[in-house]
């Protein structure tokens, strides 16, 4: 459903009536495969200009996996990249030509070539200035903002050093990769003016949006007392995502060598899709001349006594406690950060609830000891409920699970409460359940005056129904990405105290609090220790950390 044909689906005249529709009535089919597809409709959902006038210039500083998402996810309108950072020749030419080793890889990784129309890559290098050092980039007086991507570890140090050169800043999630750094970050955010925004896009997803209304306003579901979150991968030694091959490995070239002498012989319809597999291949064998060194990355001993070079490390980064933050950090924070969206709405409007405890356990099962995160990790959380303040006893629990080597169920969260039960599965459908799932059924129906109203029914025993299976009409949901991006533009071209992003620094830091002390508690398999959560942990401006290092803004790492 694009724009003109949400406008007729609900009157011209009544378009600005959308949102509150489906807030009151929560998703139907139409709503969830038409406004939650994003389609343009962000701006009216959230509340933002259809406009920034100039767009910002970004300049996007890495551009590998996620880089390439956001790349592809930006909105022109609001934003004009013109400059991009990475060490990588692999990512650059992704950043570009976009991902095309598959179809589904290119539809997520498209390429600044076919978002702005570029027909070759000359083209667009005349557009966009290409940087190594991210310093360059953000030495360059034509970037208003950057964008971040980088590895876990250079958070605060790329966004700290880009506030002080005058840059707004969006990072990837999680904000930082300990909670000085976080609160590092905040400070010089305040200290500077400059606006800091964290990539946890369900805060502007509209599916999770409609979700926290059905659970806090219109208390559907009644009282919530539990949810089930979890990631589940089928990665396993041999086939794992975050441990792709080197660029000297043998089966590289050997792929290479096997295309190109396939393109001599291959049928008129298949020699551009080769042609561009063959030239991707060929910029990620390239990265074989990449001197992480340089870059700060280090070579080490792995346990199992074999040597880990710096390329490893930089193209690995999430193997490494060093440079990332294991599942927790890299998979965890996005669904805590929505568990913790929908027990703030059952305290009402604006609220931000904290975690009381955390326990966890992990372990590396599957994988060898070629590297250092767990490959399993199961977390549960306590939470006040509304009425904690009297009664102790009422809690919210969360449990929490990440695993490899079986992917069954995907990702999802399910919230449970009192009259019913609300599934979100992979950040695009939602199924509503009232009462016993096998006892009632959940059915959208229109009213006369053609609005989506629940009609609920007997099932006779066949299970619940889905109330909103966004994309069941085609375009999947909008996961958020390119909401977060327009509105981080808008309130850059709009400065005004109450125009901040919504995961700004005070929200962002509860997220990485929650994941970096859940890591904390993995860390501690003998005692398996309870976790308190400290208000303190929380708060910007206190010293307090998890780690115990106070925060200090004059490292020298920030200086440029």
């Amino acid at each position: 459903m694009n724009l003109s044909e949400a406008q007729k689906w609900v009157g011209k005249e009544n378009f600005n009536d959308a949102v509150s529709v489906t807030r009151r009535d929560f998703l139907t089919g139409a709503v969830a495969a038409g406004i939650a597809t994003g389609a343009g409709l962000g701006s009216i959902y959230f509340g933002y200009g259809r406009s920034v006038g100039s767009p910002l210039r970004i300049g996007v500083v890495g551009t590998g996996d996620e880089g390439s998402v956001l790349l592809g996810a930006h909105n022109p309108d609001y934003l004009n990249v013109v400059a991009i950072a990475d060490v990588r020749p692999y990512n650059v030419f992704r950043a570009f030509h976009g991902d095309v080793s598959s179809a589904t890889a290119n539809a997520a990784r498209p390429g600044l070539m076919a978002k702005y129309k570029w027909k070759t890559e000359d083209e667009a290098r005349k557009k966009v200035k290409v940087y190594a050092a991210y310093e360059e980039l953000l030495a360059d007086k034509d970037v208003e903002a950057v964008v971040i991507a980088l590895p876990l570890h250079l958070h605060a140090e790329a966004a700290i050093k880009a506030m002080r050169a005058g840059k707004h800043v969006l990072t990837e999630k999680l904000m930082g990769h300990s909670i000085h750094e976080c609160k590092e970050m905040g400070r010089v955010a305040r200290e500077t003016g400059k606006i800091l925004a964290t990539g946890h896009q369900r805060h502007y997803s509209i599916l999770y949006d409609n979700a926290v209304h059905t659970i806090g306003t219109a208390k559907l579901i009644g009282d919530l007392h539990s949810i089930r979150a979890q990631w589940h991968r089928g990665n396993l030694p041999g086939n794992d995502s975050w441990k792709p091959p080197m660029p000297d490995d043998e089966s590289l070239a050997k792929k290479l060598a096997g295309w190109k002498k396939d393109l001599a012989t291959a049928r008129p319809s298949d020699i551009d899709s080769l042609t561009k597999r063959i030239a991707q291949l060929e910029a990620q064998i390239a990265d074989t001349v990449v001197d992480a060194a340089k870059y700060g990355y280090t070579p080490m001993t792995l346990a199992d006594g074999s040597p880990r070079t710096p390329l490893q490390e930089l193209i690995r980064w999430r193997l490494w406690n060093r440079t990332g933050g294991g599942l927790m950090a890299e998979l965890g924070s996005h669904q805590l950060d929505a568990a913790g969206i929908f027990v703030s709405a059952m305290h009402g409007p604006g609220k931000k609830v904290k975690p009381l405890t955390v326990t966890a356990v992990g372990n590396r099962s599957i994988f060898p000891a070629d590297r250092e995160i767990d490959d399993h990790v199961y977390c549960m959380y306590e939470y006040p409920a509304p009425g904690y303040e009297d009664d102790r006893n009422k809690k919210i629990v969360v449990t929490y699970s990440s695993i490899n080597g079986n992917g069954f169920g995907d990702y999802g969260e399910v919230v449970l409460g009192t009259k019913g039960t609300l599934v979100l599965e992979r950040e695009q459908e939602v199924m509503l359940y009232k009462g016993a799932a096998k006892d009632t059924r959940v059915t959208v129906a229109k009213a006369k005056d053609g609005t989506p109203t629940l009609d609920t029914t007997e099932s006779g025993g066949g299970g619940g129904a889905v109330a909103g299976k966004a994309g069941s009409e085609g375009a999947p949901p909008s996961r958020g990405y390119t909401e977060e991006m327009e509105h981080w533009a808008w309130c850059i071209r709009n400065p005004s105290p109450e125009n901040q992003p919504r995961c700004k620094p005070e929200v962002a830091i509860a997220d990485a609090v929650i994941a970096l002390v859940s890591n904390i508690a993995l860390g501690n398999p003998e005692t398996q220790a309870r976790i308190a959560f400290k208000p303190e942990w929380f708060d910007i401006a206190s010293d307090e950390t998890p780690e115990g290092v106070k925060p200090d803004v004059s490292r020298d790492r920030y200086k440029a």
